[in-house]
């Protein structure tokens, strides 16, 4: 069968591929119609959050001009603000001279006033002249009527005078009846750790075989022994001597060369005595002596002695004065005690002594200490950490610099330093006699007119040209009042001290340095438990 001629044949392939060009054309037409629609509605919902946008500027506009009318002098909101502060002035004077009557006509046209800016406020537009002249007109008739009724702007101002004079009076009153609360607080004990001197007392007497380690301990050569580690703290307060000597003894490498001589008074001695005897603080030496066996410390001897049992003193500590001009840190019976000034007799109640550490019952020890036994003191007597970063602790600030007895030999930008932890050559001591200059100057300021109150200022006289500056990081200070110290300080810190009102175991104790403090207290004594939970 023969082929038909090209132009014979059938078409069918060809118009199949017309159909397929056909379907595409469509296909892009309703593609790019679907593109156009989507495109212009996200134009819609952009375009709206501007609209959204430009109305919210417009509206915070409009409160920013508000505002500028507030603060225009010619504006009426302005005047009616301005009404209504004289208004209440005269509301004072109205009532002082029982018009009572007028002082309330005042007080209605104030709320009425103050409606009208709020409300003005609110819209966000600016006061009307038809809606603030019925409210002006009435509080200047009744501000004329005042001044009709002698209430002048002189009466005024003097009474207002008169009036801040008072809140001022009463606010200073406030501000140092604070101080006086805030300073019994920091004297007070708190009840627990009463029970547990109580407890520890009964202990003391009624167990004979305390007193028999005791006495053995009073014998011990170790309390001599200058190839040892000596500390030594005067305190009445045991919790925190415990804190002391447990942080101390926890942090040194060699705990059992620690040798503690501890001075406490009478009514402490036997807790204190109980306490160290019943528990182990890792082998180290533990001393605990009376002041009141310290016979040789007497009147004749100590200016401070007959200076704190005189009448002035007693009548200045315990007798009760609001004198408001002396500052109530100063009427701490702290001031009064001879523990406090133990500290100057360290050569006295240890002859046999070379080198020690001092340390308050108000820190905590976080580094080995007996590094400080061989630090270089150049000669000088006491090693201490200088505090002259801030003004207010160079010599003119704890000193009267206007007798001349200590302008003449003193520098008033000399540095200041702290008491707390200091180290002590007792060989340096004994041979510049520093005590006999302690003595010199207390008898000086019999009547408190070198120095106010406190060890630091007679400890500057007495050392002076004798101290060795240390590393800040021996002594880190001011946990007991400023809740802001650095935390690297604090952890590169050797010792912590608390000084000042907010001890750590008092419940006003800073809450951010509690745990270092707590940390070294035995909680775990049965006494201690039972008292915490009474």
């Amino acid at each position: 069968m023969r082929r038909r001629a090209a132009e014979y044949r059938r078409p069918v392939r060809r118009r199949i591929s017309y159909w397929i060009w056909a379907l595409l054309g469509v296909f892009c037409f309703v593609g790019f119609v679907l593109f156009v629609v989507h495109h212009n509605h996200d134009r819609d919902r952009v375009a709206k959050p501007m609209m959204e946008k430009d109305e919210k500027t417009e509206s915070t506009a409009v409160h920013l001009n508000f505002t500028e009318e507030m603060l225009s002098a010619s504006s009426l909101a302005r005047q009616l603000a301005e009404q209504m502060t004289l208004a209440k002035a005269y509301i004072i004077i109205a009532k002082e001279h029982r018009n009572l009557r007028l002082a309330w006509e005042l007080s209605s046209n104030i709320r009425s006033c103050q409606l009208l800016l709020s409300k003005a406020a609110m819209r966000g537009e600016p006061v009307t002249m038809d809606e603030a002249e019925p409210i002006i007109k009435s509080l200047s008739s009744l501000i004329f009527k005042a001044q009709d009724a002698h209430y002048d702007i002189a009466t005024t101002i003097m009474t207002m005078k008169s009036h801040i004079q008072a809140l001022e009076e009463r606010a200073h009153a406030a501000t140092v009846q604070s101080s006086i609360f805030g300073q019994l607080a920091a004297e007070a004990l708190p009840k627990s750790l009463h029970c547990l001197n109580v407890k520890l007392t009964v202990d003391w007497m009624k167990k004979p075989t305390l007193h028999q380690l005791a006495h053995e301990g009073k014998t011990s050569p170790r309390l001599v022994d200058n190839n040892l580690y000596h500390f030594c703290i005067f305190s009445d307060n045991l919790v925190a001597v415990s804190a002391v000597v447990n942080s101390t003894v926890s942090n040194a490498d060699h705990p059992k060369q620690l040798v503690f001589h501890i001075v406490t008074n009478g009514v402490n001695y036997g807790a204190m005595q109980a306490w160290f005897l019943s528990n182990d603080f890792k082998g180290c030496m533990v001393e605990i002596q009376n002041i009141e066996n310290f016979t040789w410390l007497n009147s004749s001897y100590s200016p401070v002695v007959r200076q704190l049992h005189g009448r002035n003193s007693q009548a200045y500590y315990f007798g009760g004065s609001q004198d408001f001009d002396v500052e109530p840190k100063f009427r701490n019976p702290k001031y009064s005690s001879l523990l406090n000034h133990l500290r100057f007799y360290i050569p006295d109640i240890y002859p046999h002594l070379e080198k020690v550490v001092f340390l308050d019952d108000d820190v905590i020890v976080q580094k080995d200490l007996t590094q400080l036994f061989s630090l270089d003191l150049h000669g000088n007597v006491n090693g201490a950490v200088e505090t002259c970063l801030e003004a207010f602790h160079r010599f003119y600030k704890y000193l009267n610099f206007s007798n001349p007895m200590i302008s003449s030999k003193l520098d008033p930008q000399a540095c200041g330093w702290a008491f707390g932890m200091n180290v002590f050559d007792l060989i340096a001591w004994r041979r510049a006699n520093v005590t006999s200059k302690y003595h010199y100057w207390q008898e000086q300021n019999t009547d408190c007119t070198v120095w106010k109150l406190g060890t630091l200022p007679p400890g500057l006289l007495s050392f002076y040209g004798l101290t060795e500056p240390l590393d800040r990081r021996w002594h880190v200070l001011g946990l007991g009042y400023d809740p802001n110290i650095d935390s690297r300080l604090i952890e590169s810190g050797a010792v912590l001290h608390f000084n000042g009102n907010m001890k750590p175991w008092l419940k006003l104790g800073i809450t951010r340095y509690k745990p270092l403090w707590d940390r070294y207290v035995n909680r775990n004594h049965r006494y201690l438990q039972g008292c915490l939970l009474s």
